[in-house]
């Protein structure tokens, strides 16, 4: 049985993870400048430690409410050897979850579309939906946000 590690993370109430070997840190959300003629998803760019880096806000590209608090984060991945920050509401722990424990996703969960989702995981009482957060820009959207940094 092979347990893979996920940080958990909130939008709204809602909990998901991500694998935690895309994740290159989890950091405090900090205003970010807004860059014109982009996505209205893209939140803009912040500066984390002298990289400058795209910030995509999650709840926006789901199409959730989006209302942000003081525990809002970011969680920094590497896609394509380019530095993208993904604001969520929450990030405050770290969970082993046997991939047996895994499900494959149903075609639409909470409003997010299947595609951007590895699985369901089972942990103790509740379900958390796994994301794939390469999958959540299209290839033409990650181009446009790669030039950005």
């Amino acid at each position: 049985m092979a347990e893979k590690k996920y940080v958990i993370f909130k939008l709204n109430k809602e909990e998901y993870g991500v694998d935690i070997m895309t994740v290159k840190e989890v950091s405090e959300f900090k205003e970010a400048v807004k860059v014109p003629n982009t996505p209205n998803f893209v939140e803009g760019i912040i500066n984390i430690r002298g990289d400058i880096t795209p910030i995509i806000n999650l709840k926006k590209r789901f199409d959730i409410e989006d209302n942000k608090s003081e525990m809002s984060r970011i969680i920094v991945v590497s896609i394509k050897d380019k530095l993208i920050g993904f604001l969520v509401d929450d990030a405050s722990q770290v969970v082993s979850i046997d991939e047996n424990s895994i499900d494959p996703p149903p075609e639409i969960i909470s409003g997010i579309d299947k595609k951007y989702i590895e699985g369901i995981g089972k942990l103790q009482d509740k379900m958390v939906i796994i994301l794939n957060l390469e999958k959540v820009l299209t290839e033409d959207e990650k181009e446009i946000i790669g030039n950005m940094n």
